[in-house]
């Protein structure tokens, strides 16, 4: 006999029906016979090749009647890279198996209304739901088209080798499909109907190791009894299954001053229930029918997500450990699967590639930045995670900078060594700029400010189209729109070339050596390293290369070590071995793949070679002083970034170190990628005008302090140049050739067959009168020199509109430094490369500016031919010796460039 519910259930769905009327009939019989004829035979070969295909890919799938053959879980068993150090265990604790009339109405309504709106009424999938999403996938907004009942084929009724395939997706497809229809069949009505959702719901995974939706309602509300959910907390749970991990109730909450754990109202899980509740409100209840009214909906959008009291097992690296289970289900199941049976009935032990000593290093020294600080007795706290009290983290105390993150990964295997998504993820202190489960390295959206600017610079150097020579002018520039950027100490140094902006971190010089580049090229290559964005496109426009759009640390760690091993991509795994119960592995065993190169060795050796600089003292004092050492104190060559974005939200480092040899490697050294990230959870400011934090006060620390602790004890490695690099001689300012009128050099390095061949040309010859102090004072005198001065007229003629604004900085650096100007609100000041103390090539911009005054001899009457002010052609007056007592001159202008 039939529930009340499910009489009700089939009324709503009879009442839905409607039959066609006697003008469709009509319009039928119109129709032209010969079309009619044609339209039938096609539609009948169509018939026969479906049939065909049906029989085909039918061919050898599983009874689907064996969906109620459930397996329920023996624990899986998670190790470090040895196999004898346990982080975590999955098994059968949280999972509570429902019946279907454990299931309320809501509870049912909910899943339907965001998983598959047409799941009572369709055949196990949905046509018109494929092609929608075809069609958007077009459009670029690409979205998946699966059915409950798909869904749960994909799980339990597929064969897992085919579902883990990556190129056997069609076929993976068509099989589902009819897996589908097949499972549907086999489950026929409305029981069948419940039978396979009771199934699916009992299925899913919940995040925060809940299994099935009844498990999930006691474990993070406290609910027992399904029918006792909230409509507010029915739709929150049908909404985490499109992303357990993320959405993740206890991840995402904040404890509150009562104690209480609460998941924001702005956060993304909730915004996603609200969306649910939207769906629901259209009409998509079949169940509750009329039961909620707009004023419900509307009530339960509005209703707090208040979490029960939690007991979170005691795992070893918690946040890796939820990485490793993400690609587990990648690998065992499908690529974004909501649950992986596989994973969950257990028996598995999974060797994964964490060196537990690395990861306790990387823990010290994140909670050195983010908890320390913070701590009642900082001094205390320092001695209890191993480490000494340090002026820094003093510096932190008073700051708003609460949380943390770091990442290690060897470069040369793409193994990921060590992983901290949030500092302390036990910490019971949770607020909103600190939720400690919340894994900001895989799942945070991040700007990594200019950090991502050598991704830029190899860009160009790749393409050719630049060089670590190339000259840009670091002058304060609107580049349309309104963008004006400035560097961070708001100084422009004139002529610069690409390694010293770099090395320095130079805005201005970034931001053109993007425009060259392009965006979307470089937007392009970026994804090729490994970057991941939010968007399809770039969306950020010439910021881009100041790191304004937002990715996972993870991925920046990753695209760091793809220019570490020579412009190779790997990707990154958390997984060795998956070991099944029967002690045989379930796939095959990781080994590190051939890669892809993304840019030559030699474009990444390059800009190697200008990041392993900051961390030279001798270099670059300002980020020498974070240079990594080992136990003796030698120097380790070593690369080092840093980004802070313009809002102060993100502080990032990153770096490397040189490989190690085959038998370094086998005594347990690695070519360690590492990435440091600080800041809150919530994306709030860490820094104020009264108190201002950067990059360098902060993931610095943590970035050295990791460094040096993890390779105190390892032997001393170079970078290795690879063949294809050259040697040349450069002037220092102009990046060119050197000229009869150059002052400074340096060797420089280049890809073979990109040296410069022209001669400096920005310092020109220029004829004045020798000047004494005795006779200054009578006008015009001594014997005309030719001396060397600077025109920058011809310098970056493929964009006219910022020679505006380079004539703009010459006219006021002729002046000389300090002089402040330029575009925009913020005023900027010249100052010689790098800074006031520090010139290394001298307190100059490679040459003097021209004079504006020469002087004559003759007297000086007005003529008509006399314009006033020579043009390029007359940039010197050839003056004769005095053969009498020189009168006072006329003053002529000459051009500055």
């Amino acid at each position: 006999m039939k529930t009340s519910l499910a009489r009700r259930q089939q009324r709503r769905l009879n009442g839905g029906r409607r039959r066609g009327g006697s003008a469709g009939r009509s319009a039928a019989i119109a129709f032209p016979l010969f079309l009619f004829g044609t339209l039938a035979a096609l539609a009948l070969i169509g018939f026969i090749g479906v049939v065909g295909a049906y029989a085909y890919y039918s061919q050898g799938l599983d009874d689907p009647k064996q969906l109620e053959q459930i397996a329920f879980n023996q624990e899986s068993v998670i190790y470090d890279r040895t196999g004898t150090v346990e982080l975590a265990r999955f098994g059968t604790e949280r999972r509570q198996v429902a019946t279907f009339a454990d299931l309320s109405p809501q509870v049912l309504d909910a899943t339907t209304a965001v998983e598959d709106k047409t799941f009572w009424t369709n055949t196990g999938f949905d046509p018109v739901g494929i092609i929608s999403a075809a069609i958007d996938t077009l459009r670029g907004d690409s979205r998946g088209a699966s059915t409950i009942t798909q869904q749960l084929v994909r799980q339990r009724l597929l064969d897992p080798a085919l579902v883990q395939d990556p190129n056997r997706k069609v076929e993976r497809k068509v099989k589902e499909i009819i897996q589908s229809i097949r499972l549907t069949e086999a489950f026929p009505g409305l029981d069948g109907k419940q039978r396979i959702i009771t199934a699916y719901l009992n299925q899913n995974f919940y995040g925060n190791n809940n299994y099935g939706i009844k498990a999930a309602a006691l474990n993070y509300f406290g609910v027992s009894d399904l029918h006792k959910l909230t409509l507010a907390q029915a739709a929150i749970l049908a909404a985490i299954p499109q992303s357990p991990t993320a959405y993740d109730l206890v991840r995402n909450a904040v404890q509150q001053s009562d104690g209480k754990l609460v998941v924001p109202a702005d956060s993304d899980i909730v915004q996603r229930r609200n969306f649910v509740l939207d769906l629901m409100e259209q009409g998509r209840t079949p169940i509750s029918g009329n039961t909620y009214s707009a004023a419900d909906f509307e009530a339960a959008k509005q209703e707090p997500v208040v979490l029960a009291p939690q007991t979170v097992p005691s795992w070893r690296a918690p946040h890796f450990v939820w990485a490793v289970r993400d690609e587990l289900t990648a690998k065992l199941c499908d690529p974004g699967a909501e649950t992986c049976p596989l994973l969950e009935q257990g028996g598995l032990k999974i060797i994964t590639t964490l060196d537990w000593r690395l990861q306790q290093i990387a823990e010290k020294w994140t909670k050195a930045a983010a908890i320390l600080p913070h701590a009642k007795d900082p001094k205390a706290y320092a001695k209890s995670i191993g480490i000494s009290y340090q002026s820094w983290m003093a510096n932190l105390r008073n700051k708003n900078l609460h949380n943390g993150a770091m990442v290690a990964m060897d470069y040369q295997t793409g193994e990921i060594l060590a992983y901290v998504g949030s500092a302390d993820y036990y910490s019971k202190a949770v607020t909103k700029q600190f939720q400690p489960q919340f894994d900001v390295a895989g799942d945070g959206w991040r700007q990594i400010g200019s950090s991502f600017k050598p991704f830029n610079y190899a860009t160009g150097i790749n393409d050719r189209t630049m060089t670590a020579a190339t000259m840009f002018m670091d002058v304060t520039t609107n580049f349309g729109g309104n963008y004006i950027p400035t560097d961070a100490d708001n100084r422009e140094r004139g002529p610069v070339r690409l390694r010293g902006a770099l090395e320095f971190s130079l805005n201005i010089p970034a931001v053109k050596a993007l425009a060259y580049n392009g965006v979307s090229h470089v937007f392009d290559m970026a994804k090729q390293f490994g970057l991941k964005f939010q968007t399809a496109t770039p969306s950020a426009g010439l910021s881009l290369t100041l790191g304004t759009q937002e990715v996972h640390p993870v991925d920046v760690v990753t695209g760091y070590s793809t220019l570490a091993d020579g412009g190779k991509y790997l990707g990154h795994t958390t997984i060795d071995r998956i070991i099944g119960p029967d002690g045989k592995d379930l796939v095959t065993p990781y080994a590190p793949p051939a890669g892809r190169q993304v840019v030559s060795p030699q474009a990444a050796y390059i800009v190697t070679d200008i990041l392993a600089g900051n961390t030279d003292p001798k270099i670059n004092p300002f980020w020498g002083k974070f240079k990594v050492t080992n136990s003796a104190g030698a120097r380790r060559p070593a690369t080092l970034k840093t980004g802070t974005n313009n809002d102060a939200k993100d502080l990032n480092a990153y770096g490397y170190i040189a490989a190690p040899s085959t038998s370094e490697r086998e005594a347990g050294q690695y070519a360690l990628a590492v990435g440091a990230w600080a800041g809150n959870s919530d994306n709030s400011l860490v820094s104020s005008r009264n108190a201002r934090v950067f990059s360098i006060d902060v993931t610095t620390y943590m970035w050295q302090g990791f460094m040096n602790e993890a390779s105190r004890t390892w032997k001393i490695d170079q970078f290795v140049r690879p063949p294809g690099i050259t040697t040349a001689p450069v002037d220092a300012f102009s990046g060119l050739k050197p000229g009869p009128f150059t002052t400074k050099t340096l060797n420089e390095l280049f890809i073979a067959g990109t040296e410069p061949t022209k001669i400096d040309d920005t310092k020109v010859a220029v004829q004045v009168e020798k000047e004494t102090n005795t006779l200054w004072q009578d006008g015009c005198f001594g014997t005309p020199v030719t001396r060397g001065y600077l025109n920058l007229s011809n310098v970056e003629p493929a964009f006219p509109n910022w020679q505006v604004y380079d004539r703009g900085w010459i006219a006021r650096a002729a002046r000389g430094a300090g002089v402040l100007g330029g575009p925009g609100p913020i005023k900027t000041r010249t100052t010689y490369f790098v800074q006031p103390g520090f010139y290394p090539f001298g307190a100059t911009w490679g040459a003097p500016f021209a004079p504006t005054k020469t002087c004559s001899t003759l007297p000086v009457s007005p003529s008509p031919s006399d314009s006033g002010s020579p043009g390029p052609s007359q940039s010197a007056l050839p003056v004769p010796p005095p053969t009498v007592k020189p009168r006072r001159s006329r003053t002529l202008r000459l051009p500055l460039a």
